[in-house]
């Protein structure tokens, strides 16, 4: 299991520090941060901004060791900024509880055409249950109205976890 204390020591041996140099950096003791590397502890929450900086990650991934690569931010682009439907990509990323990944890239011209012939997200092959409840017609609509990046993120009670985004 990857635990806060091994995502610590992990990150600080991969930047060749030293516990003593965390320490001092950080106005802690080195016994302080082999308590933390060794889950007996945790760090003091105002702490974690300059461990996470120190380390060279995001608080979050310092705390969930999921990837700090950026989605795109979602936003509305104006009438003068959207692009044609056809030059877009619907991109669903699926990390299952068991370690599956699933990667799908669909044109959205072709997600506009699935739509039209009845094509839910239960058709596209991707078995979690997250996917049963996401309305793929109501995701083109908010495309169509000019909505972009990063538009589902959910993490379902049995562990997947499920992002779409449009580019």
């Amino acid at each position: 299991m990857d635990t806060l204390g091994k995502r610590i020591f992990t990150l600080r041996r991969d930047k060749e520090l030293t516990q003593e140099d965390v320490a001092e950096r950080l106005g802690v003791s080195p016994q302080a941060v082999s308590k933390w590397e060794n889950d007996q502890t945790c760090p003091d929450i105002t702490l974690l901004p300059d461990l996470a900086k120190l380390l060279g990650v995001s608080v979050d991934r310092l705390l969930t060791g999921e990837s700090d690569e950026k989605k795109p931010e979602v936003r509305l682009l104006t009438p003068e900024e959207k692009k044609d439907i056809n030059d877009m990509i619907l991109k669903i990323e699926v990390d299952s509880a068991d370690g599956d990944k699933v990667r799908v890239n669909l044109p959205m011209g072709l997600v506009e055409a699935g739509i039209e012939m009845g094509m839910s997200m239960s058709n596209i092959g991707i078995n979690s249950e997250a996917m049963k409840h996401i309305d793929l017609a109501k995701l083109f609509e908010a495309v169509r109205n000019g909505a972009v990046g990063n538009l589902v993120d959910v993490k379902s009670c049995d562990g997947d976890v499920v992002r779409i985004f449009v580019e």
